[in-house]
């Protein structure tokens, strides 16, 4: 079995990986288009991307590639407790410049900016590929925000730990396939996401598709609207879904084209956690 996942090694998603999928072959890409386009293209069985951080919100990239140009399915969710470290090759030199994913970045700036005042910030496509530019130029003065295992997987020394903003802070993955997979977590719950699109001609068209849900006792536990990017004013909304009744919510996908509201099922899945003593 071959798992792609958003590289390089000792990035978040190269832990889900691994703890997903302990005993499979795992390959990386340098992008989430990329790890998509892997599974389309059958390259990998199962692709493991980001969707949802709970301090930056929703990974778009993701959820615009699967709503715009994929017909692929989530088939399981990770959630993973997310702890950023400040990565250094000495903790010694002063630090001039930091790299790291933009989310990375986002959740340590309150440290970054309390600390580090005068550093330069430059964006990179994950956090471990900021841990290992790092790691590649140890005559520099540079840092990475990245996970614990990045340190141990390039030799960088953790000059800063845990500088996320909040302590709380999980980002939800979601495992693309063909068919569900059991995992050797702990599961949670069972979930499905749905991307709407709702008719011009029928008033009160959001609150007739949020009603399919609400009177089946039906709990939606997000709704976000993202552009459909046709024309301004225009857009798709992304429902989860607690689907602990799938004969009843059968019945609410009815009910929407009924009323002739269109809908992409972007995945129907189990949910695992990644408690902290399991994380790589």
């Amino acid at each position: 079995m071959k798992i792609g996942f958003l590289g390089p090694r000792g990035s978040f998603s190269h832990q889900v990986a691994q703890q997903a999928f302990p005993s499979a072959k795992l390959q990386s890409y340098e992008n989430i288009t990329e790890v998509i386009k892997a599974f389309e293209q059958g390259l990998v069985d199962f692709s493991v991307v980001p969707v949802e951080n709970s301090i930056e919100g929703s990974v778009h990239e993701t959820l615009d590639y699967l709503f715009h140009q994929a017909d692929i399915h989530a088939v399981v969710e990770v959630v993973q407790s997310i702890k950023q470290q400040l990565l250094a090759t000495d903790r010694k030199k002063p630090i001039k410049k930091v790299f790291s994913h933009p989310q990375a970045i986002a959740q340590g700036k309150k440290f970054i900016n309390q600390y580090y005042p005068s550093v330069k910030i430059e964006m990179t496509a994950s956090t471990a590929y900021a841990a290992r530019f790092v790691a590649e130029h140890p005559d520099k003065n540079y840092a990475a925000i990245a996970p614990h295992s990045s340190a141990l997987e390039y030799g960088l020394e953790v000059i800063a730990k845990d500088i996320q903003e909040m302590e709380d802070n999980y980002t939800r993955f979601w495992i693309l396939g063909k068919k569900q997979v059991e995992l050797p977590l702990k599961k949670v719950e069972a979930k499905a996401s749905l991307a709407l699109t709702l008719p011009d001609n029928l008033p009160g068209a959001l609150y007739k598709a949020l009603s399919t849900f609400a009177w089946r006792g039906i709990n939606l536990t997000k709704i976000e609207s993202r552009p459909l990017k046709t024309a301004l004013g225009e857009y798709f909304f992304i429902v989860d879904i607690a689907n602990s009744h799938p004969g009843l919510l059968s019945f609410a996908y009815q009910e929407l084209d009924s009323l002739g509201i269109k809908y992409k099922v972007l995945g129907d899945y189990d949910v695992y956690l990644i408690s902290e003593n399991e994380e790589g």
